[in-house]
Order: C-alpha cells, then sequence, then structure tokens
C-alpha cells in the first residue's frame, strides 16, 4: 500500500501535471512538423507517431520505476542500467539486418563499452553511488553506446556489400580476410564515433546539453555545471569510442566462413 500510495502522490502533484501539458505542447509540435514532411511526401508520420507514444510511455515507467527503488540499495540501479543494455542491444541489432550474430556482437559491445565507463566513472566519483544519478547518468552512457553501435553495424554492412568484388579480388590473391577488410572496418568504426566527436568539440559552442541545463535550473553554481557537464560528454565519448572499436572487432570474424570465404552478399531486388 506504501509504494502504492507513493506512485499516486508522485502522479497527482501539480508538477506532473504541469508536466503532462508540457508533453501535449511539445506533442503539437512535432505533429505539425510531421504534417509538413508529409505534405512535402516525406512519409514519417506513422512511424513518428508510434515512437513518440512508445517513448512517453518507457520514459513514464522509467519515472514510475525511480519512485519505487529511489531509497533502495544501489545495486537496484545496476540491475536497471542492465536491463536497459539487453533492450538496446534489441533496437540496436536490427541495423545489422543480414549481418550474422548482430544481437551477441550489440548485447556484448554495448555493455562492455557503456559498463567499463559507467564502473570507473562511480569508482573514481564522476558518478554518484546513488540510484538518482546513477540511472540519469548510466542511461546517457547506455544510450550513447546504442547509437554508436547502430551505426557501426549499418556502415559495417554497407562498406562491404559495395566493395565485394574488391574483398574477394583480395582473398583469391592469398591476403588474410582482416587484411582484406581493414579499410572497410577502419572506415565503419570512425563513422560511427563521428557523433561523439562532434558533440565533444562543439560542446559550449553550438549547444548547452541538458545536464548542465537542468543543473543551472537547481542552482548549481554554473562553473561546476559546466565541469561536471564536461565529464559527462567525456564519458560519453569514451563509451562510444569503446563500443565502437568493440562493435568492429568482433563484426569483422562474422563475415567469413572457415574456409576464408566472403559470406555478407548484397540483397537482390526482386524483378517486378
Amino acid at each position: 500500500m506504501t509504494l502504492l500510495h507513493d506512485i499516486l502522490t508522485s502522479m497527482t502533484s501539480p508538477q506532473v501535471i504541469n508536466g503532462l501539458i508540457q508533453v501535449a505542447a511539445a506533442s503539437v509540435l512535432v505533429l505539425i512538423v510531421v504534417l509538413i514532411a508529409s505534405f512535402n511526401r516525406v512519409k514519417v508520420a506513422r512511424e513518428t507517431i508510434t515512437s513518440m507514444i512508445r517513448g512517453f510511455v518507457q520514459i513514464l515507467l522509467v519515472g514510475i520505476i525511480l519512485v519505487l527503488i529511489i531509497n533502495t540499495s544501489i545495486v537496484f540501479g545496476y540491475l536497471v542500467l542492465a536491463m536497459m543494455s539487453v533492450f538496446a542491444a534489441v533496437l540496436s541489432h536490427k541495423r545489422g539486418k543480414g549481418l550474422p550474430g548482430a544481437f551477441k556482437i550489440s548485447l556484448l559491445a554495448i555493455g562492455i563499452g557503456s559498463g567499463i565507463t559507467i564502473i570507473v566513472m562511480a569508482l573514481v566519483g564522476v558518478i554518484e553511488p546513488k540510484i538518482a544519478n546513477l540511472i540519469p547518468v548510466g542511461s546517457m552512457i547506455i544510450s550513447s553506446s546504442m547509437r554508436t553501435n547502430s551505426l557501426a553495424l549499418n556502415r559495417f554492412r554497407a562498406e562491404i556489400e559495395s566493395h565485394v568484388g574488391q574483398i574477394e579480388a583480395g582473398l583469391a590473391l592469398g591476403a588474410p580476410p582482416a587484411t582484406v577488410i581493414e579499410t572497410y572496418l577502419n572506415n565503419t568504426v570512425y563513422a560511427s564515433i563521428i557523433p561523439a566527436v562532434d558533440t565533444l568539440r562543439s560542446l559550449g559552442i553550438v549547444f548547452i546539453p541538458g545536464l548542465a541545463s537542468g543543473m543551472l535550473l537547481a542552482g548549481a553554481n554554473p562553473i561546476y555545471a559546466a565541469e561536471y557537464q564536461f565529464a559527462a560528454i567525456a564519458m560519453l565519448f569514451a563509451a562510444s569510442t569503446l563500443t565502437g572499436l568493440i562493435s568492429g572487432l568482433l563484426l569483422r570474424t562474422t563475415i567469413f566462413s572457415s574456409a576464408e570465404q566472403l559470406t555478407l552478399r548484397p540483397k537482390v531486388a526482386k524483378a517486378a
């Protein structure tokens, strides 16, 4: 009864009611943009609406979970982050359609890349050992790793499928598979971490991220808010780079047979 009371109290507070008004206003703006896109024959309406509904429900459930576990052991926070990593892998591996073991690669790359970053940053005190700090910051790191892994999967498949002739020529000349695809693998890893690099480079000049904005609104020292935001963006960069490297190293073992033959082929369009 106490847990139910806490949830009902949180959901009926004036702040939550005001938040619903803000959600409605933001949703109307998105729908207007979607209508403009549809008018210009850009078909994003269905995907956008379903994504909005799904995203709102998911983030609301996270808020409810935080209400339930906010005062519990930090262990629960790590369990929640572990679950987030699994869901991130489920979503991300779809970008590697046609790649063998895409889910396993996604789970390992996201789990290791974000996990190492979160644990190290928690040990040195950048992430405070509180659920209220661990889950929001940890989820940002996992999300960044997921985005990097998705880009890696998508770019790797495109690189290999568009260079089948060159790869097979190299294999025919006796070159090892790792050497033949080295350039394409390097291109994959670099492309996957470009968003993280650009975010780090533009910090404070192009945008002030939400974490610093929230701290400023909460009354934190502006200089400390800036310092902590840099630390957070650096964490995202580290997690993204680790994820991209791990994903690339795992991907290069999936597209060759035991006889060192290329198994990934471009899809042939069906005749009308």
